[in-house]
């Protein structure tokens, strides 16, 4: 703990709470969540679905569920927590829990972000794989040496860019939101018409009655892929609720939300889940059968670069490389800092490039695709212990009578009792697991209560019903200092200047304007096909006239990009030069 006297200036600023100039507006997080759940992975999700055999009104219905149920989450448990202290997880952490628990925690976080890296390296290898005509690999285990290699190729790209260059594809993934939004729109639009003939034997549908039907017989029929009674609502709902569980019942997503400037902002993430999971979700389970059908494969047997290829033509290829590319990259971020944070005496991109090449040879078997929902599964379930911890120290201990970072005011190393409720926690979690009490999905809820009451039990007998008012006087005044050194920092920020210019205003129009002529090829598509000829003549069009605007799109969007970039430096440097002078 930092005592009141500490010198700020060596305090790295992850470790404070974040500064009042610093907080973001609604709009931020919007777009935020908009382009984190917009991605690569949403087209193994709506396949497996479909192979899972959930029925088309479980699926609009129990998708909407659980993804409002999982926007609740993040609205009631992480943001009032990431609002009111400002801290990410692992500075919370390291306040009530000690070093060894949160070297613990890293580990775990280096284990789950280094396998959804390489489950989005293996998704972008599929279209690479797709466009060398390298065969589909439906097993665990690789079959095909050039697989191999072009695995290889993709993982060594991200793991540099994730070393040198992570600034530049966060930036980039930013730009890239509106774009993956309107290809996950247009994809069924382009794919209907197919679907329909191949169901009602006309290419046009006269109302929600027809799309229904359509999605019945052919997209969610279910019927599982060996033919057997599929998953039905309650799955559903599970499974989009726990997507998530790692960022909201996990906590994780204290990092992004520190910054909100009211709790109310939890409500953005469902630009993330409404948006994304729930409209691409449903779009790649109809991409997905649209190209079934069209291949005459099942729908087991294609991979992302299968289907985005049919869907969207030389757009889908660029669609599953782009979000597996930025997915992975931020992962593997994430990865390498934990791992930085566990061996101290390493650079960062030291050890985010030792972590990189584990994770290239992971994502060299295509389980870790193939398998991706219920490897997050398990991976909300390691870390929702943690975030029941958490809970329990900054909600339910002053209601308790019990004092809120008590371990840091005793100064210990090691908290006995959060080590022991996430190792119990665990072994409870996954005991529920074996024993098949309750559905897989919704193990999450009872292990994250039943951590709780351990945590609460224990940390009782440790210290945390007693008082340290000395302690709690000193971290008032450390936390006073900060706020008057932040306050000063803030007023010393230069005021940006937006770039308004006549070029950066062109570009911007020409973006949107890309993808709006790609969304009405789209419609034209689907809604001005009468028959199967017009149909291949309008798909043929979107194909070719939609590939030229997704170039269109990034280049001007990119290029306005930089230019605002460019002037939001500049004002900083005129603001530097001022202060000089006076």
């Amino acid at each position: 703990m930092h005592n009141s006297q500490t010198d700020l200036h060596q305090i790295e600023e992850e470790q404070l709470p974040v500064a009042q100039h610093k907080l973001k507006g609604w709009r931020h997080f919007l777009g935020l969540y908009a382009g984190e759940h917009v991605a690569a992975s949403e087209f193994v999700f709506g396949a497996t679905f479909v192979a899972l055999g959930a029925s088309m009104t479980d699926i609009l219905l129990g998708l909407l569920i659980g993804n409002i149920l999982a926007v609740l989450s993040w609205t009631f448990i992480t943001t009032p927590i990431a609002v009111e202290t400002r801290l990410s997880l692992y500075t919370y952490l390291q306040k009530i829990a000690g070093s060894s628990m949160t070297r613990l925690y890293n580990w775990a976080n280096v284990i789950i972000f280094t396998v959804i890296s390489a489950a989005m390296i293996t998704v972008s290898a599929t279209a690479v794989r797709f466009a060398l005509n390298i065969p589909a690999q439906l097993n665990w285990y690789p079959t095909n040496a050039w697989f191999v290699l072009v695995v290889l190729a993709v993982g060594i790209i991200v793991v540099l860019v994730a070393m040198y260059g992570f600034n530049a594809v966060s930036n980039f993934s930013g730009i890239c939101a509106p774009w993956l939004f309107v290809m996950f729109i247009c994809g069924p639009l382009v794919l209907m018409p197919e679907l329909a003939n191949a169901v009602i034997g006309q290419t046009t549908i006269s109302g929600w009655s027809d799309f229904m039907h359509i999605g019945s017989v052919s997209v969610w029929t279910g019927v599982d892929a060996s033919g057997e009674p599929g998953i039905g609502l309650m799955e559903v709902i599970g499974f989009s609720w726990a997507a998530n569980t790692i960022t909201h019942f996990g906590l994780i997503d204290m990092a992004l939300l520190r910054y909100a400037r009211k709790r109310s902002y939890g409500l953005c993430t469902s630009a993330g889940m409404l948006f994304g999971h729930y409209i691409a979700w449903i779009s790649a389970g109809i991409m997905g059968a649209g190209t079934a059908i069209l291949v005459q494969k099942s729908i087991v047997e294609l991979d992302p670069g299968d289907v985005a290829f049919h869907a969207l033509g030389l757009s889908g290829l660029v669609i599953v490389i782009v979000a597996g590319w930025t997915t992975a990259n931020a992962n593997l971020y994430r990865a390498g800092l934990a791992a930085q944070a566990i061996f101290t005496n390493h650079s960062r991109n030291r050890t985010t490039f030792i972590v990189g090449l584990v994770t290239v040879v992971i994502a060299c078997f295509p389980f870790v695709f193939t398998k991706l929902l219920p490897l997050l599964t398990y991976a909300g379930l390691l870390v929702v212990p943690v975030g029941a911890i958490v809970f329990a120290e900054h909600f339910l201990f002053p209601k308790l009578g019990m004092t809120r970072y008590w371990a840091s005011y005793k100064k210990l190393n090691h908290s006995t009792p959060a080590v022991a409720a996430w190792a119990l926690g665990l072994v409870f979690g996954f005991g529920l697991n074996v024993l098949d009490v309750i559905s897989f999905y919704y193990l999450f809820l009872p292990t994250w209560v039943f951590t709780i009451g351990v945590y609460i039990f224990l940390a009782r007998k440790h210290g945390a019903k007693e008082s340290y008012p000395a302690e709690q006087a000193e971290m008032e005044a450390f936390d006073q200092r900060v706020e008057v050194h932040q306050a000063k920092q803030g007023a010393a920020e230069p005021t940006l200047q937006e770039d308004t210019s006549a070029l950066t205003r062109l570009l911007s129009t020409v973006s949107v304007g890309s993808l709006l002529v790609t969304l009405a090829l789209a419609v034209n598509t689907m809604f001005l096909s009468p028959d199967m000829q017009d149909y291949a003549s309008n798909r043929s069009l979107f194909f070719s006239i939609g590939f030229a605007c997704t170039v269109s799109y990034f280049v001007t969007a990119y290029w306005a990009m930089k230019r605002r970039q460019q002037q939001a430096t500049a004002s900083q440097q005129d603001f530097v030069n001022a202060t000089h002078s006076e």
